[in-house]
Protein backbone atom coordinates (compact mmCIF):
# COMPACT_ATOMS: atom_id res chain seq x y z
CA UNK A 1 0.00 0.00 0.00
CA UNK A 2 3.06 2.63 0.76
CA UNK A 3 4.89 1.50 -2.23
CA UNK A 4 1.42 2.21 -4.44
CA UNK A 5 1.05 6.16 -2.99
CA UNK A 6 4.87 6.35 -3.25
CA UNK A 7 4.96 5.46 -7.00
CA UNK A 8 1.25 7.64 -7.41
CA UNK A 9 3.13 10.55 -5.55
CA UNK A 10 5.99 10.35 -7.67
CA UNK A 11 3.82 10.24 -11.24
CA UNK A 12 2.08 13.01 -9.92
CA UNK A 13 5.38 15.22 -9.33
CA UNK A 14 6.35 14.08 -12.60
CA UNK A 15 3.32 15.31 -14.06
CA UNK A 16 2.98 18.46 -12.97
CA UNK A 17 6.33 19.64 -13.67
CA UNK A 18 6.19 18.04 -17.18
CA UNK A 19 2.52 20.72 -17.06
CA UNK A 20 4.39 23.42 -15.67
CA UNK A 21 7.20 23.21 -18.30
CA UNK A 22 5.03 23.33 -21.20
CA UNK A 23 3.46 25.43 -20.12
CA UNK A 24 6.13 28.25 -19.59
CA UNK A 25 6.88 27.13 -23.02
CA UNK A 26 3.98 27.98 -24.60
CA UNK A 27 3.31 31.04 -22.68
CA UNK A 28 7.01 32.24 -24.16
CA UNK A 29 6.11 30.90 -27.94
CA UNK A 30 2.98 32.78 -28.04
CA UNK A 31 5.20 36.09 -26.43
CA UNK A 32 8.08 35.73 -29.94
CA UNK A 33 7.41 37.52 -32.66
CA UNK A 34 6.19 35.71 -35.54
CA UNK A 35 9.24 37.01 -38.03
CA UNK A 36 11.74 36.14 -35.22
CA UNK A 37 10.96 32.07 -35.80
CA UNK A 38 11.01 33.04 -39.78
CA UNK A 39 15.02 35.22 -39.00
CA UNK A 40 15.96 32.25 -36.18
CA UNK A 41 15.20 29.70 -39.52
CA UNK A 42 13.33 27.90 -37.20
CA UNK A 43 9.61 26.42 -37.40
CA UNK A 44 6.55 28.86 -37.41
CA UNK A 45 5.51 30.44 -34.66
CA UNK A 46 1.91 28.21 -35.68
CA UNK A 47 3.56 25.08 -35.33
CA UNK A 48 5.43 25.72 -31.75
CA UNK A 49 1.74 26.84 -30.86
CA UNK A 50 -0.08 23.63 -31.54
CA UNK A 51 2.89 21.28 -30.69
CA UNK A 52 3.22 23.03 -27.39
CA UNK A 53 -0.55 23.37 -26.64
CA UNK A 54 -1.07 19.90 -27.40
CA UNK A 55 1.71 18.87 -24.95
CA UNK A 56 -0.31 21.13 -22.41
CA UNK A 57 -3.47 19.47 -23.30
CA UNK A 58 -2.04 15.58 -23.33
CA UNK A 59 -0.20 16.43 -19.92
CA UNK A 60 -3.64 17.95 -18.26
CA UNK A 61 -6.26 15.49 -19.78
CA UNK A 62 -4.62 12.24 -20.95
CA UNK A 63 -2.25 10.12 -18.56
CA UNK A 64 0.23 8.31 -20.80
CA UNK A 65 3.82 8.08 -20.47
CA UNK A 66 4.96 7.86 -23.89
CA UNK A 67 2.43 11.11 -24.77
CA UNK A 68 4.07 13.11 -22.01
CA UNK A 69 7.45 11.67 -22.79
CA UNK A 70 6.97 13.35 -26.06
CA UNK A 71 5.67 16.32 -24.89
CA UNK A 72 8.25 17.05 -22.38
CA UNK A 73 11.18 16.44 -25.59
CA UNK A 74 9.20 18.66 -27.36
CA UNK A 75 9.36 21.05 -24.65
CA UNK A 76 13.05 20.68 -24.00
CA UNK A 77 13.88 21.17 -27.69
CA UNK A 78 11.81 24.87 -27.77
CA UNK A 79 13.98 25.89 -24.53
CA UNK A 80 17.16 24.18 -25.33
CA UNK A 81 17.03 25.17 -29.68
CA UNK A 82 14.42 27.53 -30.63
CA UNK A 83 14.40 29.82 -27.51
CA UNK A 84 18.36 30.91 -27.41
CA UNK A 85 17.30 31.41 -31.43
CA UNK A 86 14.73 33.54 -31.03
CA UNK A 87 16.16 35.48 -28.28
CA UNK A 88 19.38 36.02 -30.26
CA UNK A 89 17.24 36.72 -33.25
CA UNK A 90 14.99 39.81 -31.36
CA UNK A 91 18.34 41.52 -30.44
CA UNK A 92 19.18 39.61 -27.38
CA UNK A 93 16.13 40.18 -25.21
CA UNK A 94 16.12 37.38 -22.49
CA UNK A 95 19.79 37.40 -21.95
CA UNK A 96 20.88 37.10 -18.30
CA UNK A 97 22.45 41.16 -17.49
CA UNK A 98 20.31 42.66 -19.82
CA UNK A 99 22.89 44.84 -22.03
CA UNK A 100 22.37 46.33 -24.71
CA UNK A 101 23.21 45.92 -28.99
CA UNK A 102 26.99 47.56 -28.19
CA UNK A 103 28.29 45.63 -25.73
CA UNK A 104 30.71 43.38 -26.71
CA UNK A 105 31.78 39.67 -24.69
CA UNK A 106 33.56 42.41 -21.81
CA UNK A 107 31.52 44.60 -21.69
CA UNK A 108 29.64 47.86 -23.22
CA UNK A 109 31.72 48.94 -26.64
CA UNK A 110 32.55 52.48 -26.85
CA UNK A 111 34.44 53.13 -29.66
CA UNK A 112 37.52 52.94 -28.21
CA UNK A 113 37.15 56.20 -26.83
Amino acid sequence: MLRTNFEFTLWLVVDLICLTTAVIALVMAALAREDAYRAADKQTKSFWLVILGVTVAVNLFVSMLFLSLAGLIATIVFFVDVRPALAQVSGGRGRRGGGSSSDGPYGPYNGGR
